[in-house]
């Protein structure tokens, strides 16, 4: 009776799992494999694969004018990712110590314009940024400045762009992550004649960290991907490693290069994953031992 009724979880429990696993082996697993496979291969004389055996893929993308690519692309996603945690975190911080018929009000109202097409609100920042946009029209009107401001088209409109698209996947954690601190905790503290900066530094802020680290991956790891936002603020002038790899798979037309330096930011990106889970599970045993 036992083994049958074994038996019957384990059919349950493969009935469960059995789409997903499906999902993951057909539209990741398998497209992640083949991209492996192309970064190995050459490139034709005028495009397309040959099936031979290289490194030169890998070993082409330590060439300095795409490291400058890489750095660049990296100094932006890390800019971008402490603007949003400067942004984030004090909103999140807000929101979290509202009174509780408020907060899925403000949760509402926050994600309300995200779910916007992203494209759309990239386009919005052009309207606005441009030498006759909103922006310098009301500057020029209010007789701040005499010609208008070069907003758009550089590394600046970019961050802001990166900003306003992935602040709220810095909120939302740092918003868990509060919503469930122990308030109490700041009252001893101050019982202890902590001040508030102190208390911030000393207690809340080490004890939401783990929300912080996972607001700062997901921000960071689609900033230093991105390539539509570069591409339509940035103008050309301000490339990324998410450009790059568009153009190889584009009008460059070279798939095995494309596929190395995807696989390249995929591994580094793997790496930021493992670390975030490293720095939360000891955030994690931290909290608990002092809780204790």
């Amino acid at each position: 009776m036992q083994k049958a009724t074994t038996k019957r979880q384990r059919i349950a429990l493969w009935t469960l799992i059995s789409p997903t696993l499906f999902w993951l082996t057909v539209f990741f697993a398998i497209p992640l494999l083949v991209i492996l496979f192309y970064s190995f291969l050459k490139r034709g004389t005028y495009g397309g694969l040959v099936y031979e055996f290289t490194l030169n893929n890998y070993v082409r993308f330590f060439d300095s004018l795409y490291i400058k690519i890489f750095l660049r692309s990296f100094r932006i996603a890390a800019i971008t990712t402490l603007l949003s945690l400067l942004v984030g975190y004090p909103v999140a911080y807000w929101m979290a110590t509202r009174p509780a018929r408020w907060r899925n009000t403000l949760l509402l109202l926050m994600m309300l314009p995200f779910w916007t097409n992203f494209l759309v609100r990239t386009y919005a920042w052009i309207v606005l940024f441009s030498r006759k946009g909103i922006i310098n029209a009301a500057l020029v009107h209010a007789g701040l400045i005499d010609k208008p401001l070069s907003l758009l088209f550089n590394e600046r409109a970019v961050i802001v762009g990166l900003v306003y698209g992935w602040v709220v996947q810095m909120i939302l954690p740092c918003y868990a992550s509060i919503l469930g601190f122990d308030f109490s905790l700041v009252e001893a503290a101050k019982d202890l004649y902590a001040n508030d900066l102190k208390a911030f530094t000393k207690i809340i802020l080490p004890l939401t960290m783990p929300g912080i680290v996972a607001g700062s991956i997901l921000v960071f790891i689609p900033s230093l991907g991105a390539y539509v936002t570069p591409d339509l603020l940035g103008g050309g002038k301000t490339a990324m490693i998410g450009n790059l790899i568009s153009q190889q798979f584009g009008s460059a037309n070279d798939w095995p290069f494309g596929s190395a330096i995807s696989m390249v930011l995929m591994v580094l990106m793997m790496i930021g994953t493992v670390v975030y889970f490293r720095i939360a599970v000891s955030g994690d045993k931290t909290s608990t031992g002092k809780g204790g």
